[in-house]
């Protein structure tokens, strides 16, 4: 199987592989044995850039992984997330300098590391102010228990502020930001994307395949193992919508016409973007994994870049008037 291309995750910054596990199904879908078996063939292709967050499987995730990188930790970049809640432990979520200090802690000893590499706000916290939210995370540094930190799924306006912020505090800047972004879903590209180049902030989005939407999985109905069956709300909301599907199985019909596989077509249009880093990819098997892992070096051309910009221009959604209920947009505040 071929090796996994390498990149600087940012100027300076270490050399990580442009597809990064994403662990969110260890300790739920997928159980430790064959989460050894992913790790395994991961680090056999070259594969260095882990990914997890506190609030995967209640913290289970973050365990998980802390018990099988045990030996081979010093061989990857090892990222998680502070912001949702956490299972049964009172008082979590949100980004309070408090929490903050409490979850990494928590987050350092679950994954059986001494430092966490990088530590990124997984989600906006609008009442607690950035100047606290920063501070914090100043302090996780100045004490070795984080390396760099980054953002997800914060509006492209706040990473500007978290810059300015960031500089005035005397703390290092965001080095990476994880934003929700596919070739379904471009509403990152007119302000996101362009903010983190501006300021030298790798970008390494989430969903890659849209929760399974992209695989053209859905052309034949719901299958009984995917997402859409188990009412997963996020796909739901999201993605499981008839303007996305129709797109979506546009979009397979023309990859599987020219003999590719549509997810690896999905992953090639973002990994020919020179705005992202890496791409995480969320397998719960090694068999999807090795599907993912499939795409490095297949086709992707002009010609693939102008039928799906038909599909879904920049900027947009295939659902006209769409936007994602979990983050609402602020714009209209009302005077009476």
């Amino acid at each position: 199987m071929t090796t996994i291309p390498t990149i600087p995750l940012f100027r300076g910054g270490p050399e990580v592989a442009r597809l990064c596990l994403g662990t969110m199904m260890f300790a739920d879908r997928t159980d430790e044995a064959e989460a050894a078996r992913m790790l395994d063939r991961y680090f056999e292709v070259g594969g260095n850039f882990i990914d997890t967050a506190d609030s995967y499987t209640g913290g289970k995730s973050e365990a998980m992984l802390g018990r099988l990188l045990k030996e081979r930790r010093a061989d990857c970049v090892l990222a998680t997330k502070v912001g949702n809640p956490v299972t049964d432990v009172e008082g979590s979520g949100g980004l309070s300098p408090a929490w903050i200090a409490r979850a990494a802690e928590m987050s350092r000893e679950r994954l059986q590391t001494e430092t966490i590499d990088l530590y990124y706000l997984h989600l906006d916290d609008e009442t607690t102010p950035l100047d606290e939210v920063i501070g914090a995370l100043g302090e996780l540094i100045a004490k070795g228990t984080i390396r760099h930190w980054g953002f997800s799924n914060f509006r492209g306006w706040k990473i500007a502020d978290m810059v300015r912020i960031a500089d005035r505090l005397g703390v290092a800047r965001p080095v990476v930001a994880q934003p929700y972004y596919h070739m379904l879903n471009r509403t990152a590209e007119p302000d996101y994307l362009p903010a983190c180049h501006h300021f030298g902030i790798a970008v390494v989005p989430y969903s890659p395949l849209g929760r399974g939407i992209l695989t053209g999985k859905y052309r034949g109905g719901v299958p009984d193992d995917s997402r859409a069956a188990r009412g997963d709300k996020r796909m739901l909301e999201a993605e499981f919508l008839p303007g996305t599907i129709e797109a979506a199985n546009k979009a397979a019909d023309y990859a599987e016409q020219s003999g590719r596989d549509p997810g690896a077509m999905a992953l090639n249009w973002l990994l020919a973007n020179a705005a992202v880093s890496s791409i995480l990819m969320g397998p719960r098997s090694l068999a999807q994994l090795d599907g993912y892992l499939g795409v490095v070096g297949a086709r992707y051309d002009a010609d693939d870049e102008a039928f799906l910009s038909g599909l879904c221009a920049s900027g947009h959604t295939p659902v006209v008037g769409h936007s994602d209920p979990r983050y609402p947009y602020r714009g209209r505040v009302l005077r009476f």
